[in-house]
């Protein structure tokens, strides 16, 4: 909801008027399922279906709960202007990854962020966390956990940052592809795209299409184990990535103009040394 908040914030300021429709989804739903289990779109299908149905005339998504691929007859009109995309450690008294007893129990049901965590301290134990940032700092408190880790960009949209202890370098603590970023789905040639190009912020297209493209090449998913972060500047996006796969951390870095092309050209180095 405060995504949608924000979302709804932009498009008035075009001079539309906004009526915000409530969707449940799968993914919020199925709170009790890893989220590997629940399959490609968990957050998204429900949503999309409303939108080809005609029901509602724009969908707000996390960019990182999209599939790589859209359904047909959908694109992306915008991206919002991309928040912090790094990880962060929440902990009950402001501890940092370092300052953890050994054997800490850390909550994630995200494969990339645990293989991440057990690359800087093996000795934790990694426990499946699921709900809202509400309910995992509730069960931090009570004692469900010693930490947990959460996109940072959350706990900043629900004005909650002073939660994060330690925020995790995103270039070596590499996040979700599109993480941080807001998509705004339309029907294609619905005319609503063309009424939202003023509000599509370039720089976090290009980075989240070259994050898109190389984990779309590798088939990843929320069942593989995959970072990916890039960076515009100067008409060129700098994309970095890491794939987990057998025991070995698989990273590769490349520069290009353009994203898909990049994300692709940099998948593919990385399934050449599988």
């Amino acid at each position: 909801m405060a995504q949608a908040d924000i979302a709804k914030r932009a498009l008035e300021g075009l001079g539309f008027t906004v009526d915000l429709v409530v969707v449940r989804t799968k993914g919020d739903i199925c709170k009790d399922r890893p989220v590997e289990e629940l399959g490609k779109g968990m957050f998204v299908k429900e949503i999309e279906r409303k939108l080809l149905e005609g029901s509602i005339d724009l969908a707000v998504h996390s960019a990182k709960d999209m599939p790589s691929e859209l359904p047909e007859g959908l694109e992306v009109a915008a991206y919002l202007k991309r928040e912090d995309p790094s990880d962060c450690l929440v902990t009950p008294d402001g501890r940092k990854l370092d300052e953890l007893e050994e054997g800490a129990k850390v909550g994630t049901s995200s494969p990339r962020r645990a293989f991440q965590l057990l690359g800087f301290r093996s000795d934790l134990e990694v426990v499946p966390m699921r709900g809202n940032l509400d309910t995992r700092i509730r069960k931090l408190l009570e004692g469900t956990y010693d930490a947990i880790v959460v996109a940072y960009c959350g706990l900043l949209r629900l004005g909650l940052e002073g939660w994060a202890s330690e925020v995790f370098d995103p270039d070596t603590f590499l996040p979700s592809p599109g993480q941080g970023a807001l998509a705004l789905e339309v029907v294609s040639d619905g005319g609503m795209a063309s009424k939202l190009k003023t509000i599509d912020h370039v720089p976090t297209r290009a980075e989240v299409e070259a994050e898109k493209a190389f984990v779309m090449r590798l088939g990843g998913g929320c069942r593989r184990a995959i970072g990916a972060l890039g960076r515009w500047s100067d008409g060129k996006v700098r994309l970095k990535g890491v794939l987990y796969c057998e025991g070995r951390r698989l990273e590769v870095e490349g520069e290009g103009e353009d994203p898909r092309e990049l994300g692709i050209w940099l998948a593919e180095e990385v399934l050449r040394s599988i």
